[in-house]
């Protein structure tokens, strides 16, 4: 049986079989959401209450070391059940496809390592390409540790259906540079509406893991952290693999930390720089505009200007 009958049965079962995922799922037929325009690009902000799970999580060392890890097979909730998925090149180490409990989209998965391991790409953009191609359907996602992971300290790719998030469908509407281009291999660079974005296309999965890997290499991993911060999105459709990278820096945004009007309940990750603001409080859900997303893009993510350095740098690497 392939692994997207197999994910769809595993839906099916666990929407059937557990009460809290069903309830949740079912909730999502009554979220709202609205159209907010950034500099052209049709961004959306969904009211999800059920994501202050995730929103508000506590992820700082010591908060990690004193709670039990919710995606270790030990502690996930008896009535979980999952599908494995073994990447052939790193056979000895399986992941697990699972029903995420708190969705934003229709279908939602989170796919953690059986074994419990830091959240770090490096050396695991093969699996992410590999389940982007045998999820057909779906978009991958990957959340850095201070990029919207609510759990940093195991490593783990989510999915959602593809086709919900604006970035798969409006690129057109961000100004896109080609910096580089070999055959069916290309890679953008944004220059409107999302700062720190590149785009990487390819029909060869080595050549989209060697392109990715060139410019994981170019990037500043900053103090105290063990690695680029970056969330990234990944899709596979005709052939052909989409990747958009976004390179950040900084965790939250100072709305986060704001009291009174100014605050705002928003922790940035793949989702919301996708195009969909996830926002857990009708406040902030009725308060968001095109100003407040422009805010937050300019501080989580590098700014055009450090995005045009980088490209340089990457130019520069390429015509070696």
């Amino acid at each position: 049986m392939s692994l997207i009958r197999e994910t769809e049965e595993l839906f099916n079962q666990q929407l059937s079989a557990w009460d809290q995922a069903g309830s949740n799922y079912k909730a999502l037929e009554g979220v709202v959401a609205k159209e907010v325009d950034v500099d052209g690009f049709p961004f959306k902000v969904q009211f999800n209450p059920a994501r202050i799970v995730s929103s508000a999580a506590k992820v700082d060392t010591k908060s990690i070391q004193e709670r039990k890890c919710f995606l270790c097979e030990a502690n996930r909730p008896s009535v979980q059940r999952g599908v494995e998925y073994v990447f052939e090149e790193q056979g000895d180490n399986p992941y697990t496809i699972l029903v995420n409990p708190f969705p934003i989209f229709p279908r939602h998965l989170t796919i953690p390592l059986l074994t419990h391991t830091d959240q770090l790409i490096k050396g695991r953009i093969g699996p992410m390409l590999d389940l982007a191609r045998k999820l057909q359907g779906f978009t991958l996602f990957y959340n850095g540790p201070k990029c919207g992971a609510s759990a940093p300290d195991h490593f783990h790719f989510q999915a959602g259906n593809r086709g919900f998030l604006p970035l798969e469908s409006h690129q057109d509407c961000l100004n896109r540079d080609l910096l580089y281009k070999i055959g069916n291999t290309s890679l953008y660079m944004a220059t409107k509406a999302i700062n720190g974005l590149f785009v990487l296309e390819a029909d060869s999965m080595p050549q989209a893991e060697e392109l990715f890997g060139l410019i994981y290499s170019l990037l500043e991993i900053r103090e105290g952290e063990s690695e680029p911060m970056m969330n990234i999105l990944c899709w596979h459709n005709e052939g052909v693999w989409s990747i958009a990278l976004f390179i950040r820096c900084k965790h939250r945004p100072s709305h986060y930390f704001e009291e009174g009007d100014r605050n705002i309940l928003i922790s940035p990750a793949s989702v919301d720089l996708g195009g969909v603001f996830i926002t857990p409080l009708e406040k902030d859900f009725n308060k968001m505009t095109g100003s407040e997303i422009r805010e937050i893009l300019a501080e989580v993510c590098i700014s055009f200007e450090e995005t045009f350095a980088l490209a340089s740098k990457i130019k520069n690497r390429l015509a070696k």
